[in-house]
């Protein structure tokens, strides 16, 4: 299902413009019409009903608001009309992927659990270590910078307990702990949530960190199930970037993916971890078909990896950026 979107306004312009962009871009999550005069709104009012509706303040006053499960009003800063009667604003003049982004924020939280139409089938690879420290971030962004040089769409989980991600991606966007509670309560549409409030940087999509600690700590396998469908559903390539925890979550992660990245250093501490991982977990050997190790930092082969092995070079840079885009070139 897609959201049912109308646009009413005067201005021609405008809703050529952002019906053009979003059939263009976003016409797998929202199907949109338009129309610029009373009369044309209250024929489309009467034909059928509309998720959302983004109506200015001359044409807002026709509605039926019956018709529409979201109105919104289209408001400019120049606006003097007082429309008390529709809580909900979107700006006209800003970017529109922002309006996008709005609207299905918004609706995600007043829909309830309907789902959007994807014909996506999401490749999962989910990067993990037994050890801290080994670079496991900067393989998985690279990873995902390996994805989008190949034109795919990524998305970027990160379920670190201690997240790395501001480190990478400064821009603000709304915490995935917004997320969090939405899968606890078992409110609204995760998915479409998700579409909306993910940012994006070098053609990587992903979610800012959490509020605190602990709201991660909360989730159950079962919210890491939905959270994972999720961001596999609206993505070509999904790139999890786990914790150093061997719990019933990550199993649940090592269940969904395609493939797991192994990671390690030259570390002697990782090595040792590695190891008892090996011969102790039977983590190991429920997955060992689907795990890929990776030496980073120049780490070399050791006993306890036989094969499925990559390599990387150690990259030294305070750009940490530069950094996992170089690596990208050895995934």
């Amino acid at each position: 299902m897609r959201v049912k979107t109308l646009i009413a306004t005067s201005d021609t312009a405008y809703t050529n413009h952002i019906s053009g962009y979003i059939s263009e871009h976003h016409s797998d999550a929202i199907e949109i019409s338009v129309c610029n005069s009373v009369e044309s709104l209250r024929e489309m009012l009467r034909a059928r009903r509309y998720d959302v509706a983004l109506m200015d303040a001359q044409l807002i006053k026709e509605v039926d608001f019956d018709c529409v499960k979201l109105p919104m009003l289209l408001w400019s800063e120049q606006e003097t009309t007082d429309i008390s009667i529709v809580p909900n604003r979107i700006i006209k003049h800003r970017r529109i992927s922002k309006t996008v982004s709005t609207v299905l924020e918004n609706y995600a939280m007043v829909s309830g659990k309907i789902d959007i139409a994807s014909d996506k089938k999401s490749n999962i690879t989910a990067v993990w270590s037994a050890s801290g420290g080994v670079g496991k971030t900067t393989v998985a962004l690279a990873c995902a910078a390996a994805a989008v040089s190949q034109e795919k769409e990524v998305f970027y989980l990160n379920l670190e307990s201690f997240s790395s991600t501001a480190a990478y991606f400064p821009e603000s966007s709304k915490s995935i702990s917004a997320v969090f509670e939405m899968l606890e309560t078992d409110a609204g549409n995760t998915k479409m949530f998700i579409q909306g409030i993910c940012a994006q940087r070098n053609g990587i999509k992903y979610l800012a960190p959490p509020e605190n600690y602990e709201d991660i700590c909360i989730l159950t396998a079962e919210n890491i199930r939905e959270l994972v469908s999720c961001c596999a559903d609206i993505s070509d390539e999904l790139i999890i970037d786990m914790s150093c925890n061997c719990d019933s979550r990550t199993k649940q992660v090592f269940e969904l993916a395609d493939k797991v990245l192994l990671t390690i250093d030259n570390t002697e501490t990782a090595g040792h971890k590695l190891a008892q991982f090996i011969s102790q977990s039977n983590v190991y050997e429920s997955f060992k078909d689907k795990i890929t190790f990776v030496a980073n930092k120049g780490a070399v082969q050791t006993a306890a990896i036989s094969e499925n092995f990559i390599s990387l070079p150690y990259i030294e840079s305070p750009d940490t950026q530069y950094v996992y885009k170089a690596l990208a070139l050895h995934i």
